[in-house]
């Protein structure tokens, strides 16, 4: 009785040990360091509804440990290749995340003051912007929302905590992913057109995206999206390649 009890007592501590080393696995799995360089190239760099630049190569570098990120993100119009006057557009984002499951946090340093101007002039040409998304199976909602918009040195700029939120479903049509989705702006700020007010409707988008079989060992992602933006009344078609 004794050795039976010893022999089932000896196989829970195996399970028990077992399964800690696997949980303890799969725990250091998760918080790995991981390094993610990537890069688009895009006929025209359209931002929430707004026409930013034309042709532009938009490259990015992304780290990560756990649940927590830091990502640098960049984008270049391919009209300022070779000249170096001021007010080339040029753009560089840092963004740092919380991934908690479905929900994930961000806070946004945007610069885009153009090439030449000076980096370290916060007030001046730096946009922050706190971020909320959450997924539940295809669908994505997202608030995003100015803590501090660039005054470009006015000291009477008023705060507007311009806001875009986001809803997005994902989808599959014969091999190509697919998302279609919409963007709001709920009261006066930054993304507004004219002298549009109030709640506005900024875009209506669907982006197509499918990986092209170039060679058995190499394959192109392409990428095409088509935008309308009512409340800048235009409309965008924009094609991509992502590396």
């Amino acid at each position: 009785m004794a050795k039976r009890l010893l022999v089932l007592l000896t196989k829970k501590v195996i399970i028990a040990a077992a399964l800690t080393v696997c949980v303890s696995t799969t725990m250091k799995a998760q918080a790995e360091f991981e390094i993610t360089p990537s890069a688009d190239l895009v006929s025209s760099y359209v931002w929430r509804g707004m026409y930013q630049t034309g042709a532009s190569f938009q490259p990015s570098l992304n780290l990560s440990y756990g649940a927590v990120s830091l990502g640098f993100w960049g984008s270049t119009d391919f009209a300022s290749v070779g000249n170096f006057d001021l007010g080339i557009p040029k753009e560089f984002d840092i963004t740092l995340g919380l991934s908690l499951g479905s929900l994930s946090v961000a806070l946004v340093d945007y610069w885009w003051a153009g090439e030449g101007s000076p980096y370290g002039e916060y007030k001046a040409s730096h946009f922050f912007e706190a971020a909320l998304g959450y997924s539940f199976g295809s669908f994505s909602l997202g608030w995003n929302t100015m803590l501090w918009e660039a005054n470009g040195g006015v000291d009477d700029y008023e705060q507007q905590f311009s806001t875009f939120i986001t809803a997005a479903y994902d989808f599959s049509v014969k091999g190509v992913l697919c998302s279609a989705g919409i963007g709001i702006s709920p009261w006066t700020g930054m993304y507004h057109a004219g002298d549009s007010k109030g709640l506005v409707f900024s875009t209506i988008s669907l982006k197509a995206s499918k990986e092209i079989k170039l060679s058995d060992s190499f394959s192109l992602p392409v990428f095409a999206e088509a935008i309308v933006a009512p409340n800048q009344d235009n409309a965008f078609l924009v094609f991509g390649i992502s590396l």
